[in-house]
This record gives C-alpha cells, sequence and structure tokens, in this order.
C-alpha cells in the first residue's frame, strides 16, 4: 500500500524549503530591527482559548477548527491562528510585569490549522508569520505594524501594494453601531443567507463578512461604523491616518471591512496585491490590528494588544509569479574526489576538517568511479576539487583545483589541515 500525504497539506521538500527558509529569516531579521523577540507556543491549545478570542459565530470555531478530545477528555483545538496562544503565553507567563519594557514586542511563525476546502495558496494545514505588541495604547504602534509590514513585503521585492485600514471603534462604538446595523439589516432577514440569519441574532458585524452572494447587495448599502465612532475613537483614528500620512504610507478606507475574528476594536488593516497568481483584483496578503479587549478575556488586565498575520504559502506563490528570485543556500564550497579504496578514510577526513572549518564540503558515498565523482563536483556547482589517490596518499599531498578560474595546484595534506581557509581565500577570486 503506498500512503500518501492527508489532503490539505504540503511536502515541503528541498528546492522549495530554501525559499522557506529565506522569507522566514527575512522575516526574523528585519523584527529585530524593530526590536521584537520570537515566541513559540503549542500547536493544540484548550478549544476555550480559541473559541473566547475568536467568537462563537465565526467560521473558524463553527466550521474550520480542528478540535477533539484527547484521552483525558479535554476539549483540545489545532490552532487556527496564532494570536490567541500568544495571549494566553503572555498572560500565563505574566508577561506584562514590570519588569518587561511596555510595549512587549514578539514575533512567532508556524503551522496553524483550518478545516476548509484546499485550493491554490489555501491549504487545511498552513503556516503563518505574525507580530504582537502588548501594553500600548498610542496609535503610532498601529502605524509602526503596518509599516513593518509594509517594509517586509518590500524587503522580499513585491511591488504594487495597497493598504486599507478601517476603525471598528470602541466598544460604545461598536455598540451603537450593531443597533444600527440589526435596524438596517431586520426588515431583510428572509433575504439573508442562512448563515448571516444566525449571525444577525448574535454578531451583526460578521454579516459584513459574509461570502454569499445574497448578501452582497445589503452590505454594499450598509451604514458605515465610521459614523458611529465616539469621540475618543475618532481621534486614534485620525491620528492614525495622520501617522501613515507621514511615513508616506498610501492607504484607502474601507468601512466594509471587519477581519475575519471578533476580538479586533479600534484600527484594522489589510495589505493587498494586485496578482493574478492569487485572485482577480486586489487580494489580501497580510491583515491585523488592534485588540484591546483579548488581554483581559483570557483571564489577564486589561491590556490593549496589536499585530498582524500572514499566510507564508500565499506569500511564496506571490514571488514565484512576480518572478522574485530567492537567493540558495546551499552553496557547496568544496567536493573531495577519493580514487582507489585506500583513500576512503583519507577522504573522510578532509571533509570532515573542511567543515571544521566552517565551510561546506561533500565527497562521494556511492563508491563511484572519478569521472562520476567529478561530474557531480559540476552539477554541485563546487567551488573547488580536491583530488586524492594512492600517489597522492604516499606523497602526503592533495590535488587542489579552483573551478571558477581552473588553477590547479599540489598542496601538502599538513598544509591543507592546518591553513585550509586561507587557501581558499587564496584561491577564490584567481
Amino acid at each position: 500500500m503506498r500512503y500518501q500525504r492527508p489532503k490539505g497539506t504540503s511536502d515541503i521538500l528541498p528546492g522549495q524549503s530554501e525559499k522557506w527558509q529565506y522569507v522566514e529569516e527575512t522575516a526574523r531579521l528585519l523584527f529585530a530591527d524593530y526590536q521584537y523577540q520570537e515566541i513559540r507556543t503549542p500547536i493544540f491549545e484548550n478549544f476555550d482559548i480559541f473559541a473566547r478570542s475568536a467568537g462563537d459565530t465565526s467560521d473558524v470555531v463553527t466550521k474550520e477548527m480542528y478540535d477533539f478530545h484527547d484521552k483525558g477528555d479535554r476539549h483540545i483545538a489545532l490552532r487556527p491562528e496564532g494570536t490567541a496562544g500568544v495571549v494566553r503565553a503572555y498572560v500565563e507567563n505574566k508577561m506584562y510585569g514590570p519588569e518587561n519594557t511596555k510595549p512587549y514586542k514578539v514575533y512567532y511563525m508556524g503551522p496553524m490549522y483550518r478545516y476548509e476546502r484546499p485550493q491554490s495558496g489555501r491549504q487545511r494545514e498552513f503556516h503563518q508569520v505574525g507580530v504582537e505588541a502588548f501594553g500600548s495604547k498610542s496609535p503610532a504602534l498601529d502605524v509602526e505594524v503596518i509599516a513593518m509590514a509594509m517594509a517586509y513585503f518590500k524587503q522580499l521585492g513585491i511591488t504594487g501594494l495597497r493598504v486599507a485600514i478601517n476603525s471598528l471603534g470602541d466598544e460604545k462604538s461598536r455598540s451603537d453601531y450593531r443597533q444600527a446595523l440589526i435596524d438596517y439589516l431586520q426588515p431583510h432577514f428572509d433575504e439573508l443567507s442562512a448563515d448571516s440569519q444566525e449571525r444577525l441574532e448574535k454578531n451583526p458585524l460578521r454579516v459584513l463578512d459574509s461570502k454569499e452572494p445574497e448578501d452582497k447587495q445589503f452590505v454594499e448599502g450598509a451604514p458605515s461604523i465610521l459614523d458611529y465612532l465616539t469621540p475618543e475613537a475618532q481621534q486614534h483614528f485620525e491620528q492614525v491616518k495622520e501617522l501613515l500620512d507621514a511615513l508616506e504610507i498610501e492607504y484607502v478606507i474601507d468601512p466594509t471591512m471587519v477581519r475575519g475574528l471578533d476580538y479586533y476594536n479600534h484600527t484594522i488593516f489589510e495589505v493587498m496585491v494586485n496578482s493574478k497568481a492569487l485572485g482577480h483584483g486586489y487580494t489580501t496578503i497580510c491583515g491585523g490590528g488592534r485588540y484591546s479587549g483579548l488581554v483581559k478575556e483570557l483571564g489577564g488586565p486589561d491590556e490593549p494588544g496589536v499585530g498582524f498575520g500572514l499566510g507564508l504559502e500565499r506569500l511564496l506563490l506571490l514571488l514565484d509569479a512576480e518572478e522574485i528570485q530567492v537567493p540558495m543556500q546551499n552553496h557547496l564550497d568544496v567536493y573531495v574526489v577519493g580514487i582507489g579504496a585506500a583513500t576512503n578514510a583519507e577522504t573522510l577526513k578532509l571533509v570532515q576538517a573542511i567543515r571544521d572549518f566552517g565551510f561546506s564540503a561533500d565527497r562521494d558515498y556511492q563508491d563511484r568511479k572519478p569521472k562520476a565523482q567529478f561530474k557531480t563536483a559540476n552539477k554541485s556547482k563546487a567551488a573547488f576539487v580536491v583530488t586524492i589517490g594512492e600517489a597522492e596518499l604516499e606523497s602526503h599531498s592533495v590535488h587542489f583545483k579552483a573551478m571558477g578560474s581552473g588553477e590547479e595546484v599540489t598542496i601538502s595534506l599538513d598544509d591543507f589541515y592546518a591553513n585550509f581557509p586561507q587557501i581558499y581565500d587564496k584561491y577564490l577570486g584567481e
């Protein structure tokens, strides 16, 4: 029987994994410039962590969660997104304490799980990179997070980006808007999709996020939340816009944007790109915003947070579609060719010595003829080829060839073992 990977998952093979390493390492280096540190949380959590944070009317909870009862009858869920687990860790480990500088900045990366129909760039096991910053209400922090997302994409060489922003306001803004939305949608209740009918009773803002065609006409004509912002919420949003202008980050205001999870308030945003690889028109490749009640909801103090998340599968699809070259890091410095069975131990000593100096090296492990070994060295694009046969063993030397220049020299083994870095540098550019 031949086994296959589960539907909605992928094998990330050599040749592709280098691209993953590159986008991940680019994120690590950039986020460090903004003073964000890595946090790693469990891939599974208690189900209630996600139900309380995402909202029990969200698609994530009602349709997409991978959840089960373990052998201790605990209700467990594979994480469908990164923020809830990070907030849980922030609260449980008391990272809000006075010994930590505010805002407390972290980033994460890793696999997430949602049971949905697999399609291009959307898998049941997918990978996210995200950031979270806790403990500051400043609109400047909202803008820093947006600027960091834009800087990341630009550093990867992605162009044609567009930022869309909206405000969900504070608690009173949402409450007033919620009632206005109910009053607007209630007369059309029978015309709404079944999902939106249920959401209208529990969380009418979720209707604005509906993808059902029968809901679109009502979403387009719905009142705008921006008309219901309190003076304080309006002031926060105005400062966000002013600071985006100061950084010369272009944006559009989308009053219908609500994001897919219920924990957001105040500033929310999406970074979009116009690429046929991801669909028609502008497609979201990153989203986030502020969530001032989530830390308290999960048992911590009433502290604000702000962050974003982006999917790596969609990002890599975009890089391929835009033909953006990703540096490949599997460079081979030296290939050691051994001629004759007697050289087996010495070739192993040579590759190990080269590696101990911090260079990459390889040799043959298939007992192949010299011609086949040289062919492998060429195919691997080795910078140098070191050859040792029985004659070299007797003279205690190696044959050293710089593949770029074609220059060849004979070097004593003692000199090679003692001074390989200097030998490498001497012949590298010749």
